[in-house]
Order: C-alpha cells, then sequence, then structure tokens
C-alpha cells in the first residue's frame, strides 16, 4: 500500500495538539519534532502488520525518549494498531495512552519507556535475541539530543560497536532543545556525529524533516553490514506550529484553546 506521508505528518501533528490539549499536559515540542521520523519509519520502513503485533518477525521501535509518547500514539493508531478514537484519552486514569509508554497496556509497543537513557540497551538485547534466535528483524531506537546526556547510552553505544550490531539503527531527534534550555548551553554534546563514529558506528546526517533523505538514510543503514548505524536528524522543536518552533518552554506545556486553533490554522 502507498501512503500520503506529507498528509499523515499533518495528520499526526493535529492529533498530538488535540491530544495534549485534552490532556492538560503532556510533551508537544519533542513529540512534533519527531513526526517524520516516526511515519517514515511507521509507513515506508519496518516490517510490521497491525493485524499481527507479536509477529516475531516484525521489525522492532523503542521509543527511548518515552515522552514524545503524543506522536507515537498517533502513529500507531493512524497505522492501525488501535483506534484513532482513543486518542484524546491521552493521560486519563485507566486510559492505555498514558503519558509514557507501557508495553502492557496497548498493542504495537516493543517497550515501555520513560527513564531517560535505557532504549538503546534495550535495542541491543532485541537485536542479540535475533542474532542468537537466527532472526532478521531490525531494532530501532529513536533518542533524543538531551537524552544522549545520559552515560548509559554510551555504554551501550560501545556494546552495539563491540558486537558488530548491524540490526541495530539508532536516531537521534537533534532538534537542540531540553527541558529547560538549549541542549548546547546545559551540557553540549556536540560533535555528536564524530562521538559516535569513534565509538565505531556507520554514521548518516540527515535532515529529519525530509521525508526523501530520510528514506534514503534508512535503506543506507539497512545496507551497512559488521556495525551499527545512527542517523543524526537535524530537527526543529516544536515543528510546524511557528509559535511553538525552537522554544524550550513548549517541550512540557500543553496548549490552551486559543493557542490550539492558531496551531490547528497553521496545519490545514
Amino acid at each position: 500500500m502507498t501512503y500520503d506521508l506529507p498528509a499523515l505528518c499533518r495528520q499526526v501533528r493535529r492529533d498530538i495538539l488535540t491530544m495534549t490539549h485534552a490532556a492538560g499536559s503532556g510533551h508537544p515540542g519533542g513529540s512534533l519534532s519527531a513526526v517524520e521520523i516516526l511515519v517514515s519509519l511507521y509507513f515506508d520502513q519496518m516490517t510490521l502488520d497491525p493485524h499481527q503485533p507479536q509477529d516475531p518477525h516484525r521489525d522492532r521501535f523503542l521509543l527511548s525518549k518515552g515522552h514524545a509518547a503524543p506522536a507515537l500514539y498517533s502513529v500507531l493508531a493512524r497505522r492501525g494498531f488501535f483506534d484513532p478514537g482513543l486518542l484524546p484519552t491521552l493521560r486519563q486514569l485507566d486510559s492505555p495512552l498514558q503519558g509514557h509508554p507501557h508495553m502492557d497496556r496497548l498493542p504495537g509497543l516493543d517497550c515501555s519507556s520513560g527513564s531517560l537513557g535505557q532504549g538503546l540497551s534495550i535495542a541491543n538485547g532485541l537485536a542479540l535475541a535475533a542474532r542468537h534466535r537466527g532472526q532478521t528483524y531490525r531494532a530501532y531506537c529513536l533518542l533524543g539530543d538531551g537524552e544522549v546526556q545520559e552515560g548509559q547510552l554510551w555504554e551501550a553505544a560501545m556494546t552495539a560497536a563491540h558486537f558488530g550490531l548491524d540490526n541495530v539503527c539508532a536516531i537521534v531527534d537533534d532538534n537542540g532543545v531540553q527541558l529547560d534550555g538549549l541542549t548546547r548551553d546545559i551540557m553540549n554534546v556536540e560533535p555528536l556525529g564524530e562521538k559516535f563514529l569513534a565509538f565505531g558506528w556507520h554514521v548518516i546526517g540527515v535532515d529529519g524533516h525530509d521525508l526523501a533523505a530520510l528514506a534514503a538514510a534508512f535503506r543506507q543503514a539497512k545496507a551497512t553490514k559488521g556495525k551499527p548505524t545512527v542517523l543524526i536528524a537535524r530537527t526543529v522543536k516544536g515543528k510546524g506550529v511557528s509559535f511553538m518552533e525552537g522554544k524550550p518552554a513548549w517541550h512540557g506545556k500543553a496548549p490552551n484553546a486559543q493557542e490550539l486553533s492558531a496551531a490547528l490554522a497553521e496545519l490545514q
């Protein structure tokens, strides 16, 4: 099936805004920056079947930056893993759409997340399991650039390279902004590509909002053998909503009714 990926990206952005508004809380900024990455993976790149969410041969996806759950929930719903009618229940009591992903509550999730820095370690474990079982699935892991400040991430980076896990593909949502400021001011992680290169990874720089460039980068990652691949995806925090773009204040603040109306108008 062929999908209209730009239209899906606009829909996902509308979902993120309406969900966080309805909840009165959540993380719109880093969800909006990851939209094209997630849409590219779920609608173009990954091997999966929404009707068989536990298919042992499926590719795995780990949302290590678990606060971007609204983006993932929207993509899963629009891909057919569950009814999009559930989306307005984000963060409600007893909803399967918790503030951070809970894999026992929702089909299509390959791990629970929220504590930053752990997703790549889980991806490594899944990749090693695939090797042990003779399976060919890939493990994709989405990281935040603020999250890359975590020490465990670099232990996991060493592990993936040491074991030559070429079925691991990490993606850094490199939007330059974290909870309370710019990443470069809080704890500078640059030169990020050179760091991963020194740790033994294949490194691809890519515009994280360019669907064609993302597709080419993911194809290159699949073709790379003997080492893991990381995409350093340059993105914009709050992408698609002019008054949110690049603003740390929108890391974890939901839009009010007036802001929601203005944002949705920009996304028509």
